[in-house]
This record gives C-alpha cells, sequence and structure tokens, in this order.
C-alpha cells in the first residue's frame, strides 16, 4: 500500500483470513462457540490487553523499548493472545478487519491533517479544520 493512496484494496489480509478458519476449528473442536459471544470476546480481549500492559507498567519509556528476550516473548504471546480474540470478535460479527483497517485509516487522515498535526499528540478536535 502507498502511503498517498486514498483506500487500499479491500481485501481481508490474506495471513489473518487463513488464522481465522484454523481458530473457528480450535473452537468447534472443543465446543466453545457457546462462549464465544461478542460480549464474552470483547471482555476477553480486554483481559488480555491489561496483561499486555502489566509487562510495561512502571517501565521508563527507554526499558519499554528494550526489553529482555524472556519478557519480549511474553509480551509477544499477549500480542498472539490479543489478535486471536480480536480476529474471533471480528469474525463473530462478520467484520474483515483488513477493509475496516484501511477505511479508519482513510478517515484518521482527514481528521488528522499531517500539514497541521506534524509532530503534535492533541486530539482531532483540538484542531481548526479548514473547511472553505
Amino acid at each position: 500500500m502507498k502511503s498517498d493512496d486514498p483506500k487500499p484494496e479491500p481485501d481481508e489480509w490474506p495471513d489473518l483470513a487463513r488464522f481465522k478458519a484454523e481458530f473457528r476449528r480450535f473452537v468447534a473442536e472443543r465446543d466453545w462457540e457457546q462462549f464465544h459471544t461478542p460480549k464474552n470476546l470483547a471482555m476477553a480481549l480486554a483481559g488480555e490487553v491489561g496483561e499486555l500492559l502489566e509487562h510495561f507498567q512502571w517501565l521508563t519509556p527507554e526499558q519499554s523499548q528494550e526489553l529482555p528476550p524472556e519478557v519480549l516473548e511474553q509480551v509477544a504471546h499477549e500480542i498472539a493472545d490479543i489478535q486471536i480474540y480480536l480476529a474471533t470478535l471480528s469474525d463473530r460479527l462478520d467484520i474483515d478487519i483488513g477493509p475496516a483497517v484501511a477505511d479508519k485509516m482513510h478517515r484518521n487522515a482527514e481528521k488528522y491533517p499531517a500539514d497541521q498535526v506534524r509532530g503534535s499528540a492533541r486530539k482531532y478536535t483540538a484542531y481548526r479544520r479548514n473547511e472553505d
């Protein structure tokens, strides 16, 4: 995807589509579909994000960028758990993540014009829009 493209191709990411199929099989083999409601998946996702945050709590910004290998491995596992729950939630709601991300990036580009926001972390509502 080129940064100047208005909207990337609206296809699901191939690896993610394959993972979703694997997750569906994994869940079906264990008869867990009954537990995988959107509410439960969103709550599980929030829990996994909390577990990821624990690895960074109380670290300086510098320390957070230089994690020891054993911590980096644990962080990778938490990120994988997050992605699994996120992909499963999107699957249950029939949302293709690729097109959703492409749409959100397009919207963000409109809300945060580079010439107005460069170097600033303020929320988009803090910027004056040029609407002629």
